[in-house]
């Protein structure tokens, strides 16, 4: 009894404990766009596109997306073989959910003027027409014109930097790929460049060249939908009088699986800057915040609608047993909240309203659970089991059963998230950790909170008892 009593606590500290400390953390459940409203853009690539390319265009699109700041969570997929759905939950400006990610931005190698340390431009609060005035950073970035960007360097200070107008653009680019020279253990990103491409960073290179080392107008700003992302210097061995000719770069990244990982990085900038496909935008879906609301408070009243009706038959057909099918479902959905709530915090795991319903059909599927324990626990009391030996000699072919059922579920929502797309993955994945959970609350808490039960007087004396449900 004891032993039992303790583990029971266990379990109910982990469940309600786990889910109030998820709660007093301020991890809620990331909400998916039709609970919360927000854009949802189809992208169309043209007949024959290489799949690779598609796969790049999605990895630049979740860049840009980060910088819109309000996203909670995007969902970017490719569905078929040309057809990329962006879903951004809380963005509802249309305009500036399609700029995110149906542009094809520009890629540009532009002058180093001068840089500050810091993430604040110096003409922050001057009121200098396309400035901004809390963080001194050009507003609309025209790369043939003079602008103040942010450079922000991994293991170094913020710059902000002035760069001048574009000398060379994205198309001058010919190939980029990252090297490694085994005899200086160095990462670097091998450059070629067009006809005209070489032409002009020959003229770049010599005139940054004419700085002396240190300076930062030795340095080459790359720049990407207004970020500098990279900015190397010049090296000391080039001449000014002809910068670096012949249509063939070299920048040098460092040494470390850092700076392996920098290399394979900007030499997919360097390739695929700009969007590498033409997208046309097939569909764009608004779901205001109001209809989100709504989809969520409806989710919500059919799950309680259904937890009320499975306690009423829970205590009609089960008397104190239902008590404990009652607490165990508080313990399943206290799990199931601090685990999506957590999930969404370290994965980004989002709840949909497609994942609302898996979790409502899981209500069912741990209810029968129960239904397959208690069943059995009747049946040996009336073949002449006292309650307690009815409880224990119960649970193993109940669970048995129940293990089976939740594998033929398990197996299914693996089927469904692997092979299925959108809305139906949410849902395969609600379903997915609602079984699981099931099989563990029936060995971990159903079993001891029954077995405990079972010596009590809920156990064997009135019309509430368990006797009294088996007669």
């Amino acid at each position: 009894m004891t032993r039992r009593l303790v583990g029971l606590i266990i379990v109910l500290a982990i469940a309600w404990g786990g889910l109030a400390a998820v709660m007093a953390a301020g991890l809620t459940p990331r909400l998916g766009l039709d609970l919360q409203g927000g854009t949802a853009v189809v992208l169309t690539a043209p007949e024959g596109t290489d799949p690779e390319l598609i796969e790049v265009a999605t990895e630049i699109m979740n860049r840009r997306i980060e910088d819109i700041g309000d996203v909670q969570e995007p969902d970017i997929q490719i569905s078929g073989d040309r057809t990329v759905v962006v879903q951004l939950p809380g963005v509802e400006d249309e305009q500036r959910a399609i700029e995110a990610v149906g542009q094809t931005g520009l890629l540009s190698f532009r002058p180093v003027l001068s840089a500050v340390v810091g993430d604040i431009g110096p003409l922050a609060g001057t009121g200098t027409e396309n400035i901004d005035d809390t963080t001194g950073l050009s507003i609309n970035e025209d790369i043939h014109a003079e602008a103040w960007l942010l450079y922000e360097n991994v293991g170094a200070p913020p710059q902000v930097m002035n760069v001048g107008p574009a000398a060379l653009e994205g198309d001058d680019v010919a190939d980029a790929v990252p090297v490694f020279d085994p005899n200086s253990a160095v990462w670097a990103v091998s450059l070629n460049l067009t006809g005209e491409g070489a032409d002009e960073f020959a003229q770049l290179t010599a005139e940054a060249a004419s700085f002396p080392i240190g300076d930062p107008r030795r340095q080459i700003a790359i720049v990407l939908d207004g970020a500098v992302v990279t900015s190397p210097a010049v090296n000391p061995s080039v001449s000014p009088e002809t910068g670096i000719s012949g249509g063939r770069a070299q920048i040098t990244m460092g040494q470390g699986e850092e700076a392996q990982q920098e290399a394979n990085d900007l030499a997919v900038v360097l390739r695929y800057g700009s969007l590498p496909v033409a997208f046309e935008i097939s569909a764009v879906t608004k779901v205001s915040g109001t209809l989100g609301a709504d989809s969520l408070q409806a989710g919500i009243l059919a799950g309680a609608i259904g937890l009320a009706l499975v306690t009423i038959i829970f205590l009609v057909f089960y008397r104190s047993l239902g008590l404990v099918a009652i607490v165990g479902l508080t313990v399943f959905g206290s799990i199931l909240m601090a685990l999506f709530g957590a999930l969404g915090e370290w994965i980004g795991l989002t709840l949909t309203l497609a994942g609302v319903t898996g979790i409502i059909v899981s209500v069912g599927i741990t209810a029968d659970s129960y239904i397959v324990y208690f069943e059995r626990i009747k049946e040996n009391i009336r073949g002449g089991y006292e309650v307690d030996e009815a409880a224990n000699e119960g649970f193993s072919p109940a669970f048995r059963t129940i293990l089976t059922a939740d594998t033929v579920s398990l197996i299914s929502a693996v089927l469904l998230y692997t092979l299925a797309v959108g809305a139906v993955k949410g849902f395969a994945l609600a379903l997915g950790m609602a079984t699981v959970l099931d099989i563990l609350i029936a060995r971990f808490f159903t079993k001891r909170a029954v077995g405990i039960l079972a010596e009590t007087r809920l156990g064997s004396g009135g019309r509430f008892s368990i006797a009294g449900a088996a007669k």
